[in-house]
């Protein structure tokens, strides 16, 4: 879109577009971007919602008011995470538990040895999905799911490893580390009943695994982190903002 629109700026068409990729949006420098804090695929942020879907198309259409640009804003809410089974089509059974571990004074040593045991368990739920679909979208790292797991472990130890893409920004590999791992925990979701919703499917992940305790103390630690790429992914990446807010739900 960014492109299109600056193909129809030339032309004198006024355009502006939703960003879902803020990143993408500061280097493409469209004539008018709103960054939205939602998930993949939702633009407006929450489907069967109008009133709230108002509010973020006044939002964009707010952007002609800027006298010259590129224009980047920031959407200043969330979308609403009250979706029910009817909104997503699914169940809200939990697709595996698992038992969180216990806060240490030094995290990445205990959810070190955690993780590593909660990826081995989803390793016969993700072979089924990728046999039903014949593929995966593991991957865009080049690290495996241990080796991705790992590499979140030591920010979350204050110990950063080496950047395994030394051509790229560490922040870009931190975040194609962040997405393998992401992709993998639902990838293996998926093949298991009672399947959940993206909203559900983004608390389980980040509020009931240890791959989602392991990403907050990652992020903690990245907002102080000397490389800037790394700063701006946990700033902005590593934790969706509806998730900052909420605290971890209690396991039995």
């Amino acid at each position: 879109m960014s492109a299109v629109g600056h193909y129809l700026e030339e032309g004198g068409i006024a355009t502006a577009s939703i960003s879902l990729v803020r990143e993408h949006s500061e280097v493409m420098q469209p004539p008018r971007a709103l960054w939205v804090p939602f998930m993949l695929g939702r633009p407006l942020g929450a489907p069967n919602d109008a009133a709230f879907q108002r509010q973020v198309l006044r939002a964009l259409l707010a952007l002609f008011e800027a006298e010259q640009g590129p224009v980047l804003r920031d959407f200043a809410l969330d979308a609403p995470t009250a979706d029910t089974a009817a909104d997503d089509g699914h169940g809200d059974a939990c697709p595996v538990n698992f038992a969180r571990p216990r806060q240490t004074a030094v995290p990445g040593v205990a959810l070190a040895a955690a993780l590593a045991d909660e990826i081995d368990e989803l390793r016969p739920w993700h072979d089924l999905t990728v046999r039903r679909r014949g593929g995966s979208s593991v991957g865009l790292s080049g690290l495996t799911p241990e080796q991705a797991g790992a590499f979140l472990c030591g920010f979350a130890a204050n110990q950063p490893p080496d950047n395994f893409r030394p051509e790229q920004a560490l922040g870009q590999s931190l975040k194609q580390v962040c997405d393998d791992l992401r992709a993998y925990y639902e990838e293996a979701a998926a093949a298991q009943p009672g399947g959940l919703g993206p909203a559900q499917m983004q608390d389980w992940f980040y509020l009931q695994t240890v791959a989602g305790q392991v990403l907050v103390a990652a992020r903690s630690l990245g907002l102080a982190h000397a490389d800037k790429s790394v700063r701006a992914m946990a700033e902005r990446v590593l934790i969706p903002r509806a998730i900052l807010n909420r605290k971890p739900s209690p396991q039995a």
